[in-house]
């Protein structure tokens, strides 16, 4: 993407022409972005500049108020103090969306994907017009409500969306090869970038997240279904097959229940909230939701325990599978599922071990929010990305 950052910088001047600004300086303030408060020493390390060549280059985002001087702190070497550079994070903000099949989650963001504000709407029509207007909706009420001027919105739903912002399938909304983002961008006049939600999860991890500290890792998400993401070199994996629920079927056990599409013993069927909650139901005789299964597991119910035993085995294996294959050593856990992993964890990781080389290295788990915010604040970190940098 070739837009730069800032497109509407409050409270400071604007550059006189930020289109001219060099390459290099943007990956300069996007670096400042993930890594700040950060040394103009390490920058030029990581940027192999020269300390020059990097005071020329933060010069005019130092100017546009983008970036901005920290206090003298020591560097830990005998050197003098040294300023940190960092952005100012509220030079912009965000919104971000997600969709699902019966509300819509929006969050309002600074530039650190820094959660500011948060509304939600019912959603009893799932027709594009009609989401098109709920989103608008939602947008206008939290910037007014915080008395903003939005750079952008970013949305995120389950399916698949090409790189135009296009939902070429999303089955629980019933749509095919929908424009939404174009929608959106003439309904709201703002910049629109739509994505699959799970990538769009893994977008805020490698900038604001896991990303952080690795540069590859890879994230699991378990909901409605089974989510799977990938990030290898500090970019998110997209293919013409994302958003096909492909990590949603892969083989956990040949003695499992069987998947809506006829699979025995796969992710879905193992891990999936209506699967669990169907096993439980089934043997009880009476429906209860994942909340209730929970807390008859903890109680003690037998039937419950040992569907969440089976399916905390279940997802060890897929853990290990994901490390395994793709040779990463962080997995970030997330959905509003995840609930099975914090219940029944030592099963997990025994199941995970079990299926990992004893002399790999150990494999790190992270634990995102479960709440729909966590995947607001995704499509937030997507439009983030793609309105502030060249990536």
């Amino acid at each position: 993407m070739n837009s730069v950052f800032p497109l509407t910088i409050r409270h400071a001047e604007q550059p006189k022409n930020p289109a001219a600004l060099a390459d290099s300086a943007l990956e300069l303030a996007r670096l400042v972005l993930v890594r700040g408060p950060i040394s103009r020493g390490d920058l030029a390390r990581e940027l192999k500049l020269s300390v020059a060549s990097l005071t020329r280059l933060s010069k005019p985002l130092l100017d546009a108020g983008l970036l901005v001087e920290g206090a003298l702190v020591a560097d830990g070497t005998v050197g003098r103090p040294v300023r940190l550079l960092d952005v100012r994070s509220d030079c912009a903000h965000f919104v971000g969306v997600k969709v699902t099949g019966d509300l819509l989650q929006a969050v309002l963001t600074d530039t650190r994907a820094t959660i500011l504000a948060v509304a939600t709407l019912p959603l009893a029509d799932t027709s594009p017009a009609a989401v098109v207007a709920g989103i608008a909706e939602v947008v206008e009420r939290l910037s007014v409500q915080e008395a903003v001027t939005l750079t952008g919105v970013g949305v995120s739903l389950g399916g698949q969306v090409r790189p135009d912002g296009v939902v070429h399938r999303a089955p629980f909304l019933g749509w095919k090869d929908v424009p939404l983002a174009q929608m959106l961008a003439q309904q709201l006049s703002l910049p629109v970038v739509a994505d699959n939600d799970v990538s769009a999860l893994a977008a805020a991890e490698q900038w604001f997240g896991a990303g952080k500290e690795t540069a590859d890792f890879a994230v699991i998400t378990i909901g409605a279904g089974v989510g799977y993401g990938l990030v290898i070199r500090d970019h998110v994996r997209r293919t013409v097959d994302t958003g096909l629920g492909l990590g949603g079927h892969f083989p956990l056990d040949p003695n499992g229940p069987l998947c809506m599409d006829g699979h025995r013993g796969c992710s879905t069927a193992m891990l999936s909230i209506p699967s669990v909650c169907a096993q439980i139901s089934t043997v009880l005789g009476r429906a209860v939701t994942y909340d209730q299964a929970l807390e008859l597991a903890a109680g003690g119910n037998r039937v419950a325990e040992a569907v969440f035993a089976s399916a905390a085995r279940g997802l060890g294996k897929l853990i290990a599978a994901a490390v395994n294959l793709t040779m990463v050593n962080t997995v970030v856990l997330g959905g509003e599922g995840i609930a099975l992993f914090t219940a029944t964890e030592s099963t997990v990781r025994a199941a995970l071990a079990a299926d990992r080389d004893p002399e790999a290295e150990a494999v790190s788990l992270r634990v995102a929010s479960a709440d729909f915010t966590e995947w607001a604040r995704g499509a937030a970190a997507v439009a983030i990305q793609a309105q502030a940098f060249i990536v």
